[in-house]
């Protein structure tokens, strides 16, 4: 069987669960794991080693009463520093929150608990989860398991450096800007971006979010395996009052066309030839289980979407986030809000109300073009994981390949990153789009992808 840690989140769930493996095995092993290789990659930033001992404890009560253990029964999960945890920071990466104590779960982690989960400790994000690259001057900088010359990507940066260490079996992530997708990717593991609604959010901790992030934003897992990440999503994606936004839907529904489109350059990304290779080859891998591909040129108004996309998470002004980044005094968040605001030109309330009304059109777009091909096949990057910090020295290189990773939230549909080659040290992998609430298709497209071979993980660091 190997170390308990190596085991993925289902099949540790399913031990666990058969009393072959108890919950309190298997947070020793999750304990010792991440003693062991987080000084060498910063992933995890704060854990209580006593309170993920006695969350085990329970579970193996409740084994032993007979009781219900739930989906995640006694499984190791990280959680992201910028979601409330009861009595723990949430920081978000920021100095500026470092006393943001939690007095209550966020829905997340509500769920989590619900479903039996154990939470393990709190992962590392870029300060205000601003960038595809993960450090910030209150918790340190994050390192790739694979290679710390390359980011492990942001902001979600810390969950999945650890689950591709080991360190617990699951991670949660959130996603605005590419921040599951892109980590996962950086990491070579896989991601998934839920349907707006799908997985209920809310921080009692922070003020109320405009209504940019409110549309935007969500929180979703990253693991080491596509069953992982079906499972991670019953669980997270349970009822809560606390989100206006969620929305009752079914996980699996009755119709699964087998009917995929790929588009080598959305937008007309320049991409480079291993993205390309990756493309095909999960075009192939999809055919050859009896998918139907096509081929477009091109996916509805993606560099119009990144815009739209931009303007309502910074909001009616600029001045709020440099005061907050100039505050931190965190060079590379200072950095990204002087180049958006490059790009941008200006922000207005005006033209909130304006990207608002364009959404719908381009939201209509895309859910036609879904109905003629269910899943949709694009780059996750135009490029191999990035250089660790490129952002700081040619932010606009970093922003055109993040092409996908920023205008498809616009949308409010569900992506799934999943990494399918190692490349050297690095590793490539590709990006499915489906309707939403069709994270099914997702899932299911991914295990073609997957079944077709993916990098290995968990892995030691490699430094």
């Amino acid at each position: 069987m190997g170390e308990i840690w190596q085991l993925s989140a289902t099949e540790l769930a399913q031990s666990i669960r058969r009393r072959k493996i108890s919950a309190r095995e298997a947070a020793e092993a999750a304990l010792k794991r991440l003693e062991a290789v987080n000084p060498a990659i910063n992933a995890v930033i704060d854990y209580r080693p006593e309170e993920v001992l006695a969350q085990a404890d329970a579970v193996d009560a409740r084994c032993a009463r007979g009781e219900e253990t739930g989906l995640l029964a006694g499984v190791p999960v990280t959680v992201k520093v910028n979601l409330d945890q009861k009595d723990f920071s949430t920081t978000n990466g920021t100095r500026l929150q470092a006393r943001n104590i939690a007095e209550a779960d966020s829905p997340v982690v509500t769920n989590l608990r619900r479903a039996g989960a154990v939470i393990l400790g709190r992962t590392n994000t870029p300060a205000f989860s601003l960038r595809w690259f993960t450090d910030n001057l209150l918790h340190g900088a994050t390192k790739n398991p694979r290679d710390p010359s390359r980011t492990p990507g942001g902001s979600s940066g810390g969950a999945a450096s650890a689950v591709t260490a080991g360190i617990g079996h699951l991670a949660h992530g959130t996603d605005i800007a590419g921040s599951i997708r892109y980590p996962a990717y950086a990491c070579g593991v896989h991601g998934l971006r839920p349907s707006l609604g799908r997985v209920a959010a809310f921080n009692a901790s922070g003020p109320e979010r405009p209504i940019g992030p409110q549309l935007t934003a969500v929180s979703g897992p990253i693991g080491r395996t596509i069953a992982d990440l079906r499972l991670g999503l019953a669980a997270m994606s349970g009822f809560d009052p606390r989100d206006p936004w969620w929305v009752p839907a079914p996980l699996e529904f009755s119709d699964q066309p087998r009917r995929a489109a790929l588009v080598r350059r959305p937008g007309g990304l320049d991409i480079v030839p291993e993205v390309e290779e990756a493309l095909v080859d999960a075009a192939g891998r999809l055919r050859d289980a009896g998918w139907e591909v096509t081929e477009l040129d091109d996916i509805p108004a993606l560099e119009e979407a990144v815009e739209l996309l931009v303007r309502l998470w910074i909001g009616e002004d600029f001045a709020p986030w440099e005061e907050m980044t100039a505050q931190d005094g965190d060079p590379g968040a200072i950095a990204v809000i002087a180049e958006v605001k490059a790009l941008l030109n200006h922000v207005s309330a005006e033209a909130c109300l304006r990207a608002l009304v364009r959404r719908s059109a381009i939201i209509r777009d895309y859910q036609l073009l879904l109905q003629k091909h269910p899943v949709l096949l694009l780059p996750v990057s135009a490029e191999l994981p990035f250089p660790d910090q490129l952002d700081r020295t040619d932010f606009s290189r970093v922003w055109r390949a993040q092409l996908t990773q920023i205008g498809l939230p616009l949308t409010g549909l569900p992506a799934l990153a999943v990494s399918t080659a190692e490349v050297g040290r690095t590793t490539t992998g590709v990006q499915l789009v489906a309707g939403r609430f069709r994270e099914d298709l997702l899932l299911a497209a991914g295990e073609v992808l997957e079944a077709g071979g993916i990098p290995t993980s968990p892995l030691d660091p490699v430094f």
